[in-house]
């Protein structure tokens, strides 16, 4: 793996590591890292939880070539990938590592010379807009960044608040100076994804407009207002979908140029300026899900002026204040960068989506007021339940309860009477599997995050755990199992809703609701039914109550798994860790199983037409990119030899997690492999959210402090912390010895100290 770290960060030099750093924590965060291969992670500038997402993209990728499904499209989910020579311009909103592509919004490209209005080629730039660039002239931090673009020989910045995009493109000495505004552009790009654009010039220097697109969300609707620092001296557009300059508006009016308004399906439009060397024009762009004048009162709310700097600066003591939340000493420069740029990328999702006055569009496309919470969107449940709302429980309390409300409103506004599964921007994707909204809900109101009616959030849970039309629950609800001959990725929608089913009954339980707890704990024990105790795996079963015959344990195609095969899915049963290993046949025959994963080789064949999966991501068969496998290195905690969770959470975090823009060992799934690093940073980690039951594991770092919401401080220390020194010998809380390798989250929220004393040998 090459090792390519941002110029920008060496830079600063720290000669003794082992002290604490100073409050300017963003000085460790760098947004490069997961911008190479499979990370995902764009590069640009953006505030915590922030609406807009401002970032250079560096292709333009159709979402279909010659009728087939494009795979490079896989590459730019971000928008930006670090191999890449040039920058085809900056847009406004982006997904943060995830496994599939939309958004793009609003591409805004400062340019000099003859007005060209395509994009251009990587191979031959000059002949569009885009520009080359190097990375030498590039940086990237919290809030900011900049680059040179080569080709106009301008130096573009960008910074952000929450829902406004502010630019600062200085120019040299030019006649011809442009900035394009391209409404076509998009992530997933493909024909027709615009279903329409508009666009209204309030004045020479406010735009207005909005644009609605058929992506990956079916219907989305992003308005926007443009503001310029200096007025602009023409402008004009050109309509794409005709294949032709616009002749005319019902026949009388010339709609290129200086026209007030143009509506079309695939828009480009482009304001002209004169410049002098080294003059600066500023570009504020604000968004809202409801309306153009909600736009407005965002920009005008939120940078009422056009001090770029001073954006800059308190966006960046923004960040600062939620990266201070977790103040942690540790051994080298590199774990500084990993630690404080994952606690970043766990702070860049779910983003806001309301206006300041709270409005925002809801799943029924009607607007709605969010009245004592601020909505959420952009939640991919099927990765972020694992560890990321689990963090959120810890250092975000507060927004994780407001995430709830917004997954409760989504119900509400559901014809299906479902939580959301994948949903953003007033859409529901439907992608990937299992109802882990559930897991959010019960994991916040079993810790106490979750303030409000629980008995309400319940009800939701259990009528989207019986919604008998969902990716066949009712064959689940029948049989007590999905059928493989009827649902496919069967064996992992039963093991998936069965934890599901767990979380719902510890809810039940805990609000007295013994119906419903009796109903789903036995749901709970669903994953029995597609365990194959003549082999020793999860199988998948067909719907006359036989297991499929022609199965390969390490495959992963048409086996009854996603992402996942029956040797890695088979440790799948987060809410009974223990009675799965007996059913399995106890320690003797349990842990040899789990010890392959992590030591065998995989054939070849393993790597067949898998877009999302490379060998550098891989320990054996162990996948940590692939979420289903995120927790199974602390099993050994239930196991007679829990010293091995130990070495194992150490060798992962060494080897999947790197310095350097291709150090993501997979798409960071808006947060969750970060939150993965910084909960087995911190030595513990939540096998089953739902619980309230920490694993232990071996710590990474030397010292930190957790600074709760109610006040008061968490504190870790690891004694004789080292790299050879990755075996705990024991475990104080509070300076009483733990008797077994846990942490329960009520002792963590009450504050305290937990303290693990390290060694080069396991304590067995």
């Amino acid at each position: 793996m090459r090792k390519l770290l941002l110029l920008a960060f060496l830079v600063f030099q720290v000669p003794v590591f082992a002290q604490k750093p100073a409050f300017d924590l963003v000085r460790w965060v760098n947004p490069m890292i997961g911008t190479h291969k499979m990370g995902h992670t764009y590069p640009g500038a953006t505030a915590p939880f922030g609406m807009v997402q401002l970032s250079p993209d560096t292709d333009t990728i159709p979402y279909e070539v010659n009728g087939g499904y494009n795979k490079d499209v896989y590459k730019y989910c971000a928008g930006y990938q670090y191999d890449d020579p040039t920058i085809v311009g900056f847009s406004h909103t982006h997904f943060s590592g995830t496994g599939h592509s939309d958004l793009g919004d609003f591409l805004l490209m400062p340019t000099t010379g003859k007005l060209q209005l395509n994009p251009g080629t990587e191979a031959k730039p000059e002949s569009g807009y885009r520009s080359r660039f190097s990375h030498n002239n590039e940086r990237a931090e919290p809030a900011y960044y900049r680059v040179k673009l080569d080709d106009h020989h301008i130096l573009a910045e960008l910074t952000a608040t929450n829902r406004v995009g502010m630019h600062q493109y200085t120019f040299p000495k030019s006649d011809e100076a442009h900035v394009i505004l391209d409404l076509m552009h998009g992530i997933y790009n493909y024909e027709d994804k615009n279903t329409w654009t508009f666009l209204r010039i309030e004045n020479d220097t406010l735009i207005t407009g909005y644009r609605q697109t058929n992506g990956w969300a079916r219907t989305r609707t992003v308005y926007f207002a443009m503001a310029f620092s200096k007025p602009f001296y023409q402008y004009g557009n050109k309509d794409y979908s005709k294949g032709q300059v616009y002749k005319g508006f019902w026949r009388k009016f010339d709609q290129t140029r200086n026209f007030p308004e143009v509506a079309g399906k695939q828009l480009r439009a482009y304001f002209d300026f004169k410049t002098e060397e080294g003059e600066k024009i500023k570009v504020k762009f604000a968004l809202s899900p409801v309306s153009t004048q909600g736009a407005l009162a965002n920009m005008r709310a939120e940078i009422p002026h056009w001090d770029f700097d001073r954006v800059k600066q308190e966006s960046q003591a923004l960040w600062n204040q939620e990266l201070g939340k977790v103040r942690a000493v540790l051994p080298t420069k590199d774990d500084y960068i990993n630690f404080y740029t994952a606690l970043y990328h766990t702070f860049l999702g779910p983003t806001t989506y309301q206006d300041v006055d709270g409005q925002y569009r809801g799943l029924d496309q009607n607007n709605h007021q969010a009245q004592g919470f601020t909505n959420y969107t952009t939640f991919s449940l099927w990765d972020t339940y694992r560890a990321l709302h689990p963090w959120f429980n810890i250092v975000q309390p507060k927004r994780n309860a407001d995430m709830v409300e917004s997954m409760l409103a989504h119900y509400d506004q559901s014809v299906h009477n479902m939580l959301p599964v994948w949903s953003h921007h007033a859409n529901e994707n439907w992608c990937m599997i299992g109802y882990h909204s559930v897991s959010v809900i019960a994991d916040a109101i079993m810790k106490g995050t979750y303030k409000g009616d629980a008995n309400r959030a319940l009800d939701a849970c259990v009528a989207t755990a019986r919604q008998g039309y969902y990716d066949g629950l009712q064959y689940y609800m029948q049989l007590g199992y999905v059928p493989e001959d009827k649902n496919s990725s069967s064996v992992s929608k039963t093991l998936e809703y069965a934890y599901d089913d767990w979380c719902i009954a510890q809810v039940a339980q805990k609000l007295g609701r013994q119906d419903i707890y009796q109903e789903f704990s036995k749901r709970a024990q669903n994953w029995k039914n597609v365990y194959d105790k003549s082999i020793g795996y999860m199988r998948p079963k067909l719907s006359n109550g036989t297991f499929k015959k022609e199965f390969d344990v390490l495959s992963t195609h048409n086996q009854g798994f996603i992402e996942g095969n029956a040797w890695n899915y088979s440790l799948y049963v987060p809410h009974a860790p223990q009675e799965m290993i007996q059913v399995m046949g106890g320690n003797a025959r349990f842990v040899p199983h789990l010890d392959s994963l992590f030591t065998m080789h995989l054939p070849d064949e393993f790597f067949k037409d898998t877009e999302d999966i490379t060998r550098e991501g891989i320990i054996g068969n162990y996948v940590h990119g692939n979420e289903p496998a995120h927790h199974v290195a602390y099993l050994y905690n239930w196991t007679d030899q829990p010293w091995k969770t130990q070495e194992r959470v150490r060798m992962i975090l060494k080897k999947q997690y790197q310095a350097t823009p291709d150090g993501l060992g997979g798409n960071d799934d808006c947060g969750q492999m970060s939150a993965w690093y910084l909960f087995s940073s911190l030595g513990f980690y939540p096998v089953a959210p739902g619980a309230t039951q920490y694993a232990l594991g071996s710590p990474a770092v030397k010292e930190a402090t957790v600074r709760l919401e109610n006040g008061k401080s968490f504190e870790i220390e690891a004694r004789n912390q080292s790299e050879k020194n990755v075996y705990v010998q024991k475990v104080e809380l509070n300076g009483k010895p733990l008797a077994q390798p846990f942490l329960d989250h009520a002792d963590l929220v009450k504050g305290g100290k937990l303290t693990f004393y390290m060694g080069s040998k396991p304590k067995k």
